[in-house]
C-alpha cells in the first residue's frame, strides 16, 4: 500500500473515531498504533507507544504550558477580570455600544494575563452580559462580543496555542509569542470599529450611557487604573522579558505565575482556597493537553515513517505555483475542520502535513503560525462545534438561546474575513515585531 493511501486512510479512520466521540488523543494514538503494526510489526508499535509519552512529556519547552496556565488561573481567581472590565467601562463606556467595546478590550487585557480563550469568554460573560442586558443591549450583541472577544486570548501572549505550534513546527516560541501582539491588537481594533459603527447606525442595539457628572467619571477612571496597574506590570514584565531576550518562554511563564501570586496576595484578592484551585486548574488542563499531545506525536511519527510529509509536499508543489493559492487552500481546510474539531486537535493534526509544504515554498513559519492560531480562534465561533458559544451559554445559565449567540458572532466572523485578508496580504503585520527583536 502506497504512502498516499495509508495517509488518507489513517485520516479517514481518525475522523470516523472522532465522529464516534472518541477523545482526540486516543483517536490519533490508536490510528498510529494500528499503522505501525501494519507497516512494521506489533512489537515496534508497542515500543513506540511505550516510549513516546515519556519523551514528549520530558520536553523542556513544554514546561512553558503549565506555567502559563498557572499564571492565567491565578489571574482569574484574583478578580483580574472584574478589575479590567471596570477600567474598560470607565474609559470606553461613553462610546456608541460602550459596554460592548469595554467588554472587547477587557477580553484583550484578560488574554494578556491568561492565554485561555475559554476562560476569557466565561469570565466576561458572567461579568458583562448581565450589565449589558440591564442597559437594554441586544442579546446577540451582548453574548457575541463575549464569545468573540475570548478568541483574542489565543493571539495575545501568553498563548498556549503558539507554544504547541512552536514545538511541533520547530519554530522559535518566543518569536511566535511576540508575533501575536500586533494581530491581536488589530483584531480588537476591528471588532471595536464594527461595534461602534453598528451601534451608531442603529442605537436600539445598545442604548447610549449618559454620564451626568463628568467630574465623578474622571475620578472613576483614575481609580480604575489603580486596580489594573499591577496587571500592566505583570504583562509588560513577561512580554518585555521575552522581547528583550532576557527570559525564555518557560522562564517568563514561571516568573509571570510567581508575580501573579505575589500581586494577588499583596492586594488581598487571592485567598488560600483560590490559590489551591489555581494549581488544580493548571494541573488538570496541562494533563488534558499533554494527553492529546502524546497521541499527536505518535501519529506524527507514523506519518514520518510512511513519508507522508514529502509526499504531500510534492503533491502540492505540482500545482501550487503561486504560494497564495496554497495559503487559500489551507485556509479553507482549517475553516472546514474548525466546524467539528477541537482547536488543539486541529493544530496537532495539520502541522505535520502543512508545515513541510510551507518550508518547500519558502514561506515564513512564524507568519504561518499566526494564521493557524487565528483560524483556531475562528473555529471557536463556527457552528456546530463553537466551543466559546457553549461556554457563554453555560456562563449565562442557558437563559439565552444558542441561535441568538451564534447570530451575534456572525458580525465578528465577517470582521475575521477582513482581518485574515490583511494578515495574508501584509505578512509584516505579524513579522515586524519578532524581526525587530
Amino acid at each position: 500500500m502506497d504512502a498516499l493511501t495509508l495517509a488518507l486512510g489513517s485520516l479517514g479512520l481518525m475522523l470516523v473515531l472522532l465522529a464516534l466521540r472518541l477523545p482526540i488523543g486516543v483517536a490519533m494514538g490508536a490510528v498510529a498504533f494500528l499503522g505501525f503494526w501494519y507497516v512494521r510489526s506489533f512489537d515496534i508499535a508497542l515500543s513506540v507507544l511505550r516510549d513516546t509519552p515519556f519523551v514528549f512529556a520530558a520536553s523542556w519547552d513544554l514546561s512553558a504550558i503549565p506555567m502559563f496556565l498557572l499564571m492565567g488561573a491565578v489571574a482569574g481567581n484574583s478578580g483580574i477580570g472584574t478589575a479590567l472590565f471596570r477600567a474598560a467601562l470607565a474609559w470606553f463606556g461613553w462610546m456608541p455600544g460602550g459596554l460592548a467595546v469595554a467588554t472587547n478590550w477587557a477580553c484583550a487585557g484578560f488574554g494578556a494575563a491568561s492565554g485561555s480563550s475559554v476562560a476569557a469568554a466565561a469570565v466576561m460573560a458572567r461579568l458583562a452580559v448581565p450589565e449589558m442586558l440591564k442597559n437594554k443591549y441586544d442579546k446577540a450583541l451582548a453574548t457575541g462580543v463575549c464569545a468573540s472577544g475570548g478568541t483574542l486570548d489565543a493571539l495575545i501572549p501568553p498563548s498556549i496555542s503558539f507554544v504547541i505550534y512552536g514545538i511541533f513546527a520547530e519554530v522559535s516560541i518566543t518569536k511566535l509569542l511576540i508575533a501575536g501582539i500586533l494581530p491581536g491588537i488589530l483584531t480588537a481594533a476591528v471588532y471595536m470599529a464594527m461595534i461602534i459603527i453598528r451601534c451608531w447606525y442603529n442605537p436600539s442595539l445598545a442604548p447610549p450611557i449618559v454620564y451626568e457628572d463628568r467630574a465623578a467619571l474622571w475620578r472613576e477612571r483614575w481609580a480604575s487604573l489603580a486596580e489594573v496597574w499591577p496587571i500592566v506590570v505583570l504583562v509588560m514584565g513577561v512580554v518585555g522579558g521575552l522581547y528583550a531576550g532576557v527570559v525564555t518562554p518557560t522562564e517568563g511563564g514561571a516568573a509571570g505565575a510567581l508575580l501573579a501570586i505575589v500581586i494577588g496576595l499583596l492586594q488581598r484578592k487571592l485567598s488560600w482556597g483560590g490559590l489551591v484551585d489555581s494549581f488544580k486548574d493548571a494541573v488538570t488542563t496541562t494533563s488534558q493537553l499533554f494527553f492529546v499531545g502524546m497521541g499527536a506525536i505518535v501519529y506524527t511519527k507514523f506519518l514520518a515513517l510512511i513519508g507522508a510529509a514529502e509526499m504531500f509536499t510534492n503533491l502540492i508543489g505540482s500545482w501550487a505555483v503561486d504560494p497564495l493559492l496554497l495559503v487559500i487552500a489551507i485556509s479553507l481546510i482549517y475553516v472546514v475542520l474548525g466546524t467539528f474539531m477541537d482547536p488543539l486537535g486541529m493544530i496537532l493534526l495539520t502541522i505535520p502535513v502543512f508545515v513541510p509544504m510551507m518550508v518547500a515554498l519558502k514561506l515564513d513559519l512564524v507568519w504561518f503560525g499566526v494564521l493557524v492560531v487565528k483560524y483556531i480562534g475562528i473555529s471557536l465561533l463556527t457552528p456546530p462545534v463553537g466551543f466559546n458559544i457553549y461556554v457563554v451559554a453555560t456562563a449565562t445559565n442557558n437563559e439565552i438561546p444558542l441561535r441568538t449567540i451564534y447570530r451575534g458572532c456572525y458580525w465578528f466572523l465577517a470582521c475575521e474575513i477582513f482581518i485574515m485578508a490583511l494578515l495574508i496580504a501584509f505578512p509584516q503585520i505579524s513579522l515586524w515585531l519578532p524581526n525587530s527583536m
